[in-house]
């Protein structure tokens, strides 16, 4: 690797004259050859994870600041093989409910301050994200125990079926505890496997520590109120160990209570041995104690931002999962006591354990939905997603994906040890009333996608009024402008209406979410209610009733497990093939952006490597060399840019112009995470940076404008640029011109004279380099 050697400046021209554009790629990743449009790059600085390539043309720039007058020197990002390097990431799409959960925490409304309100919904949301571990857990346990181990190796015909569980269904395994401490090795191992990967991608990913904030000689810093611009935001790491600590436990704990309740509940029963009994006991009273410690980690202690948190914990984080694993360990062992007039029938216990993980987490939606809207009506935006709602709605479609994840496993595991024999009991009631809800939800689905379907036809329609506006078309075709075809204009309508779609999300997600929730407590009240299977709890009474919870029942159950089923085929094939590895990639790009601080379990956050290494990048460089700097984000690499810019020091960050093009900070992520990239947010980074301009086209989906006034500068939004650049064949453009959308952006002569006008605004701005004894000049009017 060679590295660009970057001098100090001896003169004050030639300072202001230095000049870099720092470009950071979009979602998808991409090639420093396609960034910097020269298939000679040389890397600079970092590794094979993330680094910053140059042209091999431009490594020693700074030592020939003549030849660079006038234009900046370009650099490149490259920060996608954090996310899409390898076709093994494709397994964390086993992870998406925990993603999802933890997506929830930071879709909390905008707060005039920090307050026990904002405490409590992170509060509520970790706990969300602790139900769903457990729910995982049990899952396994529900395949692995209840359905292998106690149901078809406890019934001689269905073990006959499946050789391989022969060795349980006679001699020494044959016990039901033994049977029972034998299968809980594999939810067990499951447990391990989430510890190990989660610790496993913070030392790789997030491990970075941010750059310290260091006093600003030269003015004060006002971002104090923004999150995004603390010192610990982007380093959480004793939280997330805490939480790592908590989880494993938790899950650990899950798998000894299922081992050991059945025990424990017959040598109740039994009348048995008296040491046997006593056991029991100690191990219900030491299971509550475990919870109760679980708990208390979980809700005693959130985030730290306002520092870099160094603290690691590391008694507790020792102690509470190695305390879980112990007493699993005991519990396997208690369980396979000998206990030779012990049968097992029927189903373990798993209706009230999973009746009641569903109701805590409808419980927890509810409570988070009050709280939010709470939080909401003290700093009231329209704009807001949902008004508010948006965090609640997200936790809840993270509990329907855990619910399909859980039920989709458990009924094909069924169908499989048993087929349609109906030797075993088969998986809980709840997951069949669970899966008798899903046609309903996918009958609200198909309506609320036809409505859009036909909104859309008619922004269609309006859309290509306001293309031949755009293009200035002449149907008379009298020379003062192009003619019209009615395929390209349908093309470009279509294309605009179809990008407004993005705008839409939230009613889908709410109406998915509240439907969701409704059908959802009704399976709960319909399981315990009945005890049976729907269609089978008053046979005879209302035929036609009871044919259609059938049919229903037999079409979710298999609708649930053919989704699991292809879930599962999508990430086996992310393995072979690339597209489909990017496209998984694009989905962890959007996702993990934020910090784990609700699930320790949910993939890794790419950020807290990307930040510090934007911000150390554009802090060094300045400094060493005094000169300006662009930074330009495409996509979620405005995202990644705008985050940088507000972790640097108030006198680097005034050097600084931002350009961002196909950006969603305004239109995802101002709308969904308001708190930290609501309205007073942005236009707290528009004043502190020295400049901002901001492309974007109609035809876009993701990008957008950032709807900014301009009370100090220019404003930030350009008008929206023509997409395609011309509408029929020119001199400029003899071939048709194609409709981009989101991408390729640099084919817009726009983007080059934008860029050009931010270096000329900055040339006048930007101070002398420190140690050169002079003071810093104001910022330009614009």
């Amino acid at each position: 690797m060679t590295t660009a050697p970057e001098q100090h400046t001896g003169t004050s021209g030639v300072a202001d004259e230095s000049a870099l554009e720092l470009l950071v790629h979009g979602v998808g990743g991409t090639t420093p050859q396609e960034m910097l449009d020269d298939p000679r790059t040389v890397r600079v600085s970092g590794d094979d994870t993330a680094a910053v390539h140059r042209r091999a043309e431009d490594v020693d720039a700074e030592s020939r600041p003549d030849d660079y007058r006038g234009r900046p020197v370009p650099e490149a990002y490259v920060w996608c093989n954090l996310t899409s390097g390898n076709g093994s990431r494709a397994l964390w799409l086993v992870l998406l409910p925990f993603m999802v959960v933890n997506l929830a925490h930071w879709m909390r409304p905008n707060a005039l301050s920090r307050t026990r309100t904002v405490r409590l919904y992170g509060l509520l949301v970790r706990l969300a994200g602790l139900t769903l571990t457990v729910l995982l857990v049990a899952a396994a346990c529900e395949v692995a125990l209840d359905l292998t181990a106690w149901q078809c190796a406890g019934t001689p015909a269905c073990a006959e079926r499946r050789t391989w569980l022969g060795f349980l269904a006679d001699g020494w395994w044959s016990q039901p505890g033994r049977r029972l401490a034998l299968a809980a090795l594999v939810p067990t191992a499951l447990s391990v496997l989430l510890w190990y990967l989660s610790h496993r991608t913070w030392s790789a990913y997030e491990a970075q520590r941010p750059l310290p904030h260091q006093p600003d000689p030269e003015g004060t810093d006002g971002s104090a109120d923004n999150a995004l611009a603390r010192p610990g935001f982007w380093y959480g790491r004793r939280l997330v160990s805490r939480l790592r600590a908590a989880h494993t436990a938790a899950a650990l704990l899950t798998v000894a209570a299922a081992v050991g309740t059945s025990a424990a509940r017959y040598d109740r029963r039994a009348g048995g041995p008296v040491l046997l009994d006593v056991l029991g006991r100690i191990f219900v009273g030491a299971l509550i104690a475990g919870l109760l410690a679980i708990l208390a980690v979980v809700v005693l202690r959130g985030r730290t931002e306002d520092r870099i948190d160094l603290d690691l914990d590391r008694t507790l984080v020792r102690v509470l999962p190695y305390g879980a694993l112990t007493l699993l360990a005991l519990t396997m062992v208690y369980a396979g006591w000998s206990r030779p007039h012990w049968h097992s029938s029927g189903r373990l216990p798993g209706d009230a354990a999973f009746g009641g993980i569903a109701l805590a987490q409808m419980v927890l939606v509810l409570a988070l939905a009050v709280v939010a809207k709470a939080i909401y009506r003290t700093a009231v935006d329209r704009r807001t997603a949902l008004r508010g709602l948006g965090g609640p709605a997200t936790a809840m479609l993270a509990c329907g994906l855990g619910g399909v994840m859980t039920g989709g496993v458990a009924q094909r595991v069924a169908d499989w040890l048993d087929g349609t024999s109906g030797l075993i009991a088969g998986p809980p009631v709840l997951l069949s009333w669970q899966a008798s809800v899903i046609p309903p939800l996918l009958v609200v689905l198909a309506v609320l996608c036809a409505v859009l379907a036909l909104r859309t036809a008619r922004r269609k329609k309006a859309e290509t009024v306001r293309v031949a506006a755009d293009y200035h078309l002449d149907e008379h075709a009298d020379g003062t402008g192009e003619r019209p075809d009615a395929a390209r204009t349908s093309d470009i309508a279509g294309t605009r209406a179809r990008a407004a779609l993005t705008d839409r999300a939230p009613v889908i997600i709410g109406v998915v979410s509240a439907v969701s929730l409704l059908l959802g407590g009704l399976a709960v009240a319909g399981a315990w209610g009945t005890g049976r299977v729907p269609g089978t709890a008053a046979q005879g009474t209302f035929p036609l009733l009871e044919g259609a919870a059938d049919t229903s029942q037999a079409l979710g159950s298999w609708l649930i497990g053919a989704g699991f089923i292809l879930f599962v085929a999508w990430g086996r094939r992310a393995y072979k093939d690339p597209a489909a590895r990017r496209t998984i990639g694009i989905l962890w790009d959007v996702g993990t952006f934020w910090p784990r601080a609700a699930h320790p379990f949910a993939p890794p956050c790419y950020a807290e490597r990307a930040v510090p290494d934007l911000t150390w990048r554009m802090d060094t460089w300045t400094r060493t060399t005094g000169g300006r700097l662009i930074l330009s984000g495409h996509s979620q690499g405005s995202v990644l840019a705008a985050a940088a810019a507000w972790q640097l020091p108030p006198s680097v960050r005034r050097r600084v112009g931002l350009l961002t093009y196909g950006s969603p900070l305004q239109r995802l992520y101002g709308r969904w995470f308001p708190a930290q990239f609501g309205p007073p947010a942005l236009a707290s980074l528009h004043r502190q940076v020295d400049c901002w301009r901001n492309l974007y086209r109609e035809t876009d989906p993701i990008g957008g404008p950032i709807g900014l006034p301009g009370d100090c500068g220019p404003a930030v939004d350009h008008p929206a640029l023509l997409d395609p650049l011309a509408y029929g064949r020119t001199e400029r453009h003899p071939l048709p011109a194609p409709i981009l959308g989101h991408g390729d952006y640099q084919a817009d002569p726009v983007l080059a004279e934008e860029r050009a006008r931010l270096l000329a605004r900055l040339k006048h701005a930007v101070p002398t380099p420190r140690g050169q004894g002079q003071g810093s000049s104001g910022r330009s009017s614009g």
